[in-house]
Parts: structure tokens; sequence; C-alpha cells
């Protein structure tokens, strides 16, 4: 990698390039979520945005660390501490239960890791996985989670490099807008 990318915290200013990264992370699962929430004239990528720039809600700017060269955004890492599991009742959304039965409750739930395409292969990944890690240093979260689609193999070797283990699958339920078919996949590390 020729520059060593900045890690600094998300800001309110990073939203659209946040909403872009995660969308890129979620394998079209942002996509399926944001396009039942877009108001009159919105697109997915609007409703990210407007979802990150709040304020003290998991899916926000805060919860992100961003890596910059020479200022520009490349990469972000958003993660939060997961302390209780999603309310699944009869209603619950057939597509997205997968995942709400995959979480970790309690864990430091990384929610979405992403690079630019310019900027993959470059150790940024790296960087934010091993900066967002002091930023809840004190939390008393023994586990990191997250999930990943084991189809996206790429990411499921890093995530193993890194120590983390496969503790669960749930099936993913197709869709026209999921880019992955396959198993979803919990993966932990315990700190």
């Amino acid at each position: 990698m020729a520059d060593a990318p900045d890690i600094v915290p998300g800001g309110p200013e990073h939203s659209r390039q946040i909403a872009e990264l995660y969308q890129m992370a979620a394998g079209g699962v942002a996509d399926y979520m944001w396009s039942g929430m877009a108001e009159s004239g919105e697109t997915v990528l609007d409703v990210g945005q407007r979802r990150f720039a709040r304020t003290g809600e998991d899916y926000s700017f805060e919860n992100c660390t961003m890596a910059t060269v020479d200022g520009a955004v490349v990469g972000m890492i958003h993660a939060y501490p997961m302390l209780e599991a999603t309310d699944i009742d009869a209603d619950f959304d057939p597509v997205l239960l997968p995942f709400a039965e995959l979480e970790q409750v309690p864990s430091l739930y990384i929610a979405g890791i992403a690079c630019y395409p310019d900027h993959r292969g470059q150790g940024i990944g790296n960087a934010l996985l091993a900066a967002f890690a002091g930023r809840y240093v004190g939390h008393g979260l023994a586990q990191h989670s997250l999930i990943a689609f084991e189809e996206n193999t790429g990411s499921v070797r890093l995530y193993e490099r890194l120590g983390y283990e496969t503790v669960s699958r749930r099936a993913v339920v197709p869709h026209e807008l999921i880019q992955y078919s396959g198993d979803a996949l919990l993966m932990v590390r315990t700190l």
C-alpha cells in the first residue's frame, strides 16, 4: 500500500460515503431494507444517508470509523455494542429473519466493513478492524461478532485469519435485491 490510511471517527459529513460503503458491505440487504423506508422521491442511497446522519442510534455515523487517504474517504467500519436481541414475532420479515436469528448478544457487532474498489487489497480492512476494537475497550464485551455471506469467500478468509470462527449459519432467503445465496454465517471472535 502506497499511503497508509488515516483512521478517523465518522462524522455527519461522512453520511453519504457511509451509506455507499454500507450498501457495498451488505450484499443487497441494505437495498432491501432501505427500499421499504424510502419517502417520496428518495433513492435507497438517500435513505441510507438519512439514517446514518442520525445521532443516538445504532445505525449512525457515531458508530462508524473511517479510513481516509489524503483526506478522501476510502473505507469504513460500522460497529456497535449489541446488547439486546431483535424481537422476533410471527410477522417478522422472512428475508431479514436469518440475520436476526444470527445475532450474538452481548457482543461488539460489526454491522459492515467496506472499502471502495480502487482501495481493496491494500490492508485498509485490517487497519479498520484493528482500530475499531480500541474504540470499544472498556465496554466489557468479550466477543466481537459479524455476519458474513459464505459465498463472499474473500471476506470469510479475512475474518478467519483474524481469529473469527463460524458458530452458526442460516440459509439466505432468495430475493431479487439480495446478491448472495447459500448461507449467512455468524462469525465470532472471543477476546
